[in-house]
């Protein structure tokens, strides 16, 4: 399975449709980790999942999702309900409970990935105002690649340019 994550990109519609038009057919699927501030039925949501952030006050957007998709079951929300500011263990509780192998979040506009728990717990970073140490790369987001050899995270800037320090394995 190989999809785009991206999140908090706070009202830039722009960004997302230049992702989808770029990343179309690349990609299996495409997942929003909330805080886009654009209504459910815009039509970018047909083909991206998303969650509710805490700048979202659209109530039809859900606050979680848990699609399998190629056989990968995924387990997202935005992080703001369950705490990712204080630790990433409810976050992982809530992956595991729904057999989750990776763990999309995020709310804190700071890009990460590690594995708690076997678990893949990835933040996209914000698109549009990043935070954190890697904020200098501007604004990021991820593709993952899952396959028997392991998962595979590639990070990118807005322009769409691999962030050659920003690439992780772990393997299976």
């Amino acid at each position: 399975m190989k999809c785009l994550v991206v999140s908090d990109s706070h009202g830039d519609r722009d960004v997302l449709v230049r992702l989808l038009h770029e990343y179309r057919g690349k990609v299996d699927t495409f997942f929003h980790c909330g805080d886009s501030e654009l209504p459910h039925d815009d039509p970018i949501f047909q083909e991206m999942f998303t969650v509710q952030g805490n700048m979202d006050f659209d109530a039809v957007i859900p606050n979680e999702v848990n699609p399998t998709v190629e056989g990968v079951t995924v387990y997202m929300t935005h992080g703001h309900l369950v705490g990712v500011n204080l630790g990433l263990g409810h976050l992982v509780a809530n992956a595991e409970a729904h057999d989750a192998t990776l763990a999309f979040f995020g709310h804190t506009h700071q890009l990460g990935v590690e594995r708690r728990s076997g678990v893949v717990v990835l933040n996209p970073g914000s698109i549009t105002y990043p935070r954190g140490e890697f904020a200098r790369v501007g604004g990021t987001y991820a593709i993952v690649t899952t396959s028997a050899a392991g998962i595979d995270v590639q990070y990118y800037n807005r322009q769409l340019q691999a962030v050659p320090e920003l690439k992780f394995h772990f393997a299976d």
